[in-house]
């Protein structure tokens, strides 16, 4: 028996959680779209404005982590499916 093992439901979860995955992805690019414009295009005139870029530098090193780690975490989730999927073929292929 060869394709998808997985009922409807299950296929409904898998897709409203990869789109989940994509929503925060989108929702992180547009801060750090926010924060690189704001370091690259800030006017800095005084020590005050410096402070402030240095803070726009940090949102924006902590928005990529957490980027990383949303696209790590997808990732993850789709290499364990990738597992089930092979698990059922296997047993599919045994009987």
């Amino acid at each position: 028996m060869s394709g998808d093992a997985r009922t409807g439901a299950e296929l409904d979860s898998v897709t409203e959680t990869t789109t989940d995955y994509e929503k925060m992805l989108d929702t992180v690019d547009v801060a750090i779209d926010e924060a690189r414009y704001k370091i690259e295009n800030g006017r800095v005139r005084s020590p005050e404005n410096e402070k402030v870029r240095i803070k726009w530098v940090r949102a924006l090193a902590y928005a990529l982590n957490v980027r990383r780690q949303i696209a790590s975490d997808r990732d993850l989730e789709e290499l364990a499916e990738q597992v089930e999927q092979l698990k059922a073929q296997q047993q599919d292929g045994d009987l």
